[in-house]
C-alpha cells in the first residue's frame, strides 16, 4: 500500500471548498497530502494537480469528492483517468460514486464495469455543462429581447457633443483632440459620431 492523496478542486475563488475537504479528513488522507486547486476544470492546466500528478507513485490512492473535481471535458476526464490508473498505477476513489473505486474488482470485469460508469459519468457530466450554457445563452437572449442591456453602462455624452462632432466633422478639430474633449477613447468618440451621422 502506497501513500494516500486527495485532489480537490472549486471552480472559482470565491467558492468554499470545505464541503470536499470535510469528505477528505473522513476518510483519514493527511492534511498535507492534500492537493487543492481554485479554477476551472476545463483544462487541465492547473498548479496543485500538476505538483500531485509528479508525487503519485504506483499503489498510491487518490480520492476524489466526485467525478466533475477532475474536470468537466468528457475526453480529458477519461485521459487523465486512464494516465493516472494506467500509467502511473495509482488507484482511485470516487466517494460520491463507490462504484467508481479501482481498489474493486481488479478482475477484468471489475475493470470493465469501473470504465463504463467512469464513460456514462463524464458523458453526464459534459453534456450537463453543454445544457447549462444553453439556458444561459437562452437567458441573455430573452433578458435583452425584454430590454435589459449588459455590459459596462455606456458613457454619458457631454452638452456640447454635437458642437464637438460638427468642428471635427470641419475638420476643425481631429479626433484625438475630439475624443480628449469628451472624455472619450477614439473608439468611443467615432461609435458616438457614426450614431449622429446615421440619424442625420
Amino acid at each position: 500500500m502506497g501513500n494516500v492523496y486527495a485532489y480537490v478542486r472549486v471552480s472559482s475563488r470565491d467558492q468554499n471548498e470545505q464541503r470536499q475537504l470535510i469528505a477528505m479528513t473522513g476518510v483519514n488522507v493527511p492534511r498535507k497530502n492534500i492537493y487543492i486547486d481554485k479554477q476551472s476544470g476545463m483544462d487541465f492546466n492547473r498548479p496543485m494537480y500538476k505538483r500531485l500528478l509528479k508525487k503519485l507513485k504506483k499503489d498510491d490512492l487518490l480520492y476524489i469528492k466526485s467525478i466533475d473535481r477532475l474536470g468537466r471535458d468528457y475526453e480529458e476526464i477519461l485521459e487523465q483517468w486512464r494516465l493516472l490508473t494506467k500509467e502511473k498505477g495509482v488507484d482511485i476513489a470516487v466517494l460520491d460514486m463507490p462504484l467508481l473505486d479501482t481498489r474493486r474488482g481488479k478482475d477484468l470485469l471489475g475493470t470493465f464495469i469501473a470504465d463504463l460508469v467512469l464513460q456514462l459519468l463524464s458523458f453526464i457530466s459534459e453534456n450537463e455543462r453543454k445544457n447549462i450554457k444553453e439556458r444561459q445563452r437562452e437567458g441573455i437572449e430573452a433578458a435583452k429581447l425584454k430590454g435589459v442591456r449588459f455590459g459596462r453602462p455606456e458613457k454619458p455624452v457631454p452638452e456640447d457633443f454635437e458642437e464637438i462632432y460638427n468642428k471635427w466633422l470641419a475638420k476643425e478639430m481631429s479626433a484625438e483632440e475630439a475624443a480628449k474633449r469628451c472624455n472619450f477613447t477614439r473608439t468611443t468618440f467615432y461609435n458616438k459620431a457614426n450614431r449622429i451621422k446615421r440619424r442625420k
